[in-house]
């Protein structure tokens, strides 16, 4: 019998860190992103609801499957169970830093030495 992965995602996203888990997680067919799928969000028939929980369900409501840009992955962790899934603020300055290229062409005229 297959073992059940769950990986928690953490990524930044317009000011806030986001923290999700999902069943699969991979590089994707995008050059730059992380692929993730199958969020996995906690039970409904539970009689304490968080206020938390329930805004990143509905902000991910619909959604079959999620690239993120490698630069906004802050950590992706392998876990034993899910936790709660939630978005927090980015603690820290207000100065971000600028995207980088994955890719950056070889610098000169192109020809070999």
């Amino acid at each position: 019998m297959p073992a059940n992965h769950i990986y928690k995602v953490m990524f930044a996203n317009q000011g806030k860190i986001y923290e999700v888990y999902a069943r699969k997680v991979s590089h994707g067919n995008l050059f730059g992103f992380i692929e993730i799928e199958e969020l996995v969000f906690g039970e409904r028939s539970s009689v304490v609801l968080d206020p938390g929980e329930e805004r990143i369900k509905s902000e991910f409501e619909g959604v079959k499957r999620s690239y993120l840009p490698l630069h906004s992955v802050l950590r992706i962790d392998e876990v034993k169970k899910q936790g709660v899934s939630k978005i927090s603020a980015l603690e820290g300055s207000n100065v971000a830093q600028f995207p980088m290229p994955l890719y950056t062409p070889p610098s000169g005229d192109g020809v070999k030495k």
